[in-house]
């Protein structure tokens, strides 16, 4: 099997979002994700034209041709709360048109959490605001879903939540489908660390979400053992998964045809690059 996924690493803005492809390239990177804003919060720097003339000739010259972004970690769709709720909506839908701008091919976001309500109004929240989201806009950057890790009332820890939300917006013009992360995966109990586990979760996946939907994977081991419900991401080989079982979910077909983002640690992060480009080559 021809596996023609690229490799890449979230990568630091530091300096300005033009710095980006440098640093991706440093690693040994195919492509990258990165923030376009403070993922803690603030207002986003301005996308110039010079900005963005800088940034576009930075990736020409790295010869990279994609990358992804990843919307700021206090996005909750669900909240109770309309500021926080209407802010993550626009906050998503701004991000969506950054990523345009810049030529970025995903927005990827955390759901967020249905606290103080019951599942199923959390996810209807959640629909709802994606449907807003997506109303109305025309651009080229697809907006993902990624898969949590399932602590307390966080949404989108199993695929059937996930699928849940989805259904009512899937088909929207800018929705691009589901990111898949492997330690968010293993957190919530899915075990894909031998060639039957891949199978049993790709068919899982498929059964509430669908496999067409699936776009992209961050790829980090566990700092925590199988369904811990913790997001702590672990060099490759490093925690719980493993380098081997990693590798048994990343080389199934699916897996096969989208691009691997690591999250991990920056100390030594170049040799989680040369790991994943490993597995690829066998």
């Amino acid at each position: 099997m021809t596996i023609t996924s690229k490799i890449g690493a979230h990568v630091s803005t530091a300096g300005g979002i033009f710095n980006a492809p440098a640093r991706a390239a440093v690693l040994g990177c195919e492509t990258f994700q990165c923030f376009s804003r403070s993922p803690q919060g603030g207002p986003a720097p301005t996308l110039t034209p010079e900005v963005i003339k800088k940034f576009k000739e930075q990736m020409r010259e790295h010869s990279l041709k994609n990358f992804y972004i990843h919307a700021p970690y206090y996005i909750n769709l669900a909240s109770l709360k309309s500021n926080i709720r209407y802010g993550s909506i626009k906050v998503l839908r701004e991000e969506l048109e950054r990523g345009s701008l810049l030529g970025a091919g995903y927005v990827m976001a955390h759901i967020g959490s249905h606290s103080n309500q019951t599942l199923e109004e959390g996810i209807k929240k959640s629909a709802d605001a994606i449907r807003k989201i997506l109303d109305g806009y025309d651009g080229s950057t697809k907006f993902l879903i990624e898969i949590s890790a399932g602590a307390g009332s966080v949404l989108g820890d199993t695929f059937d939540e996930v699928g849940k939300i989805i259904e009512p917006i899937k088909f929207m013009p800018g929705f691009g489908g589901i990111c898949f992360d492997t330690c968010h995966a293993f957190a919530s109990g899915y075990d894909f660390r031998t060639s039957k586990g891949a199978r049993d979760v790709l068919a899982q996946f498929d059964k509430h979400i669908g496999l067409k939907f699936l776009k992209l994977t961050h790829v980090n081991d566990s700092k925590f053992d199988l369904d811990g419900k913790h997001d702590r991401h672990e060099h490759i080989g490093k925690g719980f998964i493993g380098r081997e079982g990693i590798s048994q979910i990343l080389t199934t077909k699916a897996f096969s045809k989208i691009d691997w983002i690591l999250e991990t640690e920056d100390v030594d992060r170049d040799k989680d690059v040369a790991a994943l480009k490993e597995i690829r080559s066998h």
